[in-house]
């Protein structure tokens, strides 16, 4: 019987170990299908505390497992299934080959996966003029023409932002009106950076002879026409989906999809705690997350002192 097991890898998950371990509470965690979580898939992180110069974001993570590890913390790389609450009051905790871990707490820390267009080469793409988060990188692309993909308010509030680096933000939207609210609608369009392209899509990435975006196929979804839109990133602001999938009734959730959290990071079962991105829909930076997975963790070494494990 474990004391906490970690679901999760990210900057929320390798916290809330090494919080754990430095509590001798002997921390498992369970890596899902990708280890260290978003930030192994960018390139330099500027933002992170402590790094004046930046590091990148797969090194960042393999920090954080390292101290998480210097703390007594284990990983085991496998992807879980399904978390269920026993009638004695641990959880058991079902892998995808069938193995079934058992704990008294459980931390998740499963992050939320970006919404893609689903194209042929999108994936090899991310960091490499292809993101989801113009506060990690649009810092990385001044005065050059870029694109934010979706209508929303994380659309609208994605261009904006980048207009304090791009040139040109061209805002490519699926329907003729924007869903976003008004406020943030109208923020967007009176920005002269801001140029809206409707009733389009991104039908094809086009590279440059190192691999990196150089333009985009827009496909006009009235006319069916298509041409070349050059920029040096895309931005796809179109939706996360939150990994809590796997918990059926143990928490609640938004309409979203993410898991609601009643205090702290507690969640309506108790000695279940979630942090990070799979909980939080509004900040979804690598610090924030770190912040919750300390938090869960202080709540989860609090919940297990007043069931009597010291």
């Amino acid at each position: 019987m474990e004391n906490v097991i970690i679901i999760g890898t990210g900057c929320a998950g390798f916290t809330a170990a090494i919080y754990t371990g430095r509590a001798n509470l002997n921390p498992l965690i369970l890596s899902g299908n990708q280890p260290g979580g978003q930030l192994t898939t960018t390139t330099e992180v500027e933002n992170f505390p402590g790094f004046p110069n930046g590091i990148m974001g797969p090194e960042l993570m393999m920090n954080m497992q390292q101290q998480a590890e210097k703390f007594g913390a284990r990983i085991e790389y496998t992807l879980v299934s399904s978390v269920e609450k026993t009638a004695e009051g641990h959880f058991d905790i079902k892998t995808e080959d069938g193995t079934v871990y058992q704990a008294r707490s459980v931390i998740i820390a499963t992050g939320a996966s970006p919404r893609h267009l689903g194209l042929p080469n999108e994936k090899g793409l991310i960091g490499h003029g292809l993101t989801s988060c113009a506060t990690c990188d649009g810092a990385f692309y001044r005065n050059v023409p870029v694109c934010v993909i979706g209508g929303g308010d994380s659309a609208c509030e994605e261009a904006s932002f980048l207009t304090k680096f791009a040139s040109t933000v061209y805002l490519i939207h699926r329907r003729d009106t924007l869903r976003a609210s008004k406020i943030m609608a109208d923020r967007a369009l009176a920005n002269p950076k801001i140029k809206p392209i409707w009733n389009s899509t991104v039908s094809e990435y086009l590279t440059d002879e190192k691999g990196e975006v150089r333009a985009v196929t827009l496909e006009n979804l009235v006319t069916g026409e298509k041409n070349e839109l050059e920029l040096k990133c895309v931005f796809v602001a179109i939706g996360h989906v939150p990994n809590a999938g796997f918990l059926g009734e143990l928490v609640d959730k938004d309409e979203n999809g993410y898991i609601l959290q009643t205090e702290g990071t507690r969640t309506k079962t108790t000695g279940l705690f979630a942090a990070g991105d799979v909980a939080d829909h509004v900040y979804r930076q690598a610090i924030t997350a770190a912040g919750q997975g300390c938090a869960a963790a202080l709540e989860a070494e609090r919940y297990l002192a007043d069931i009597g494990v010291h």
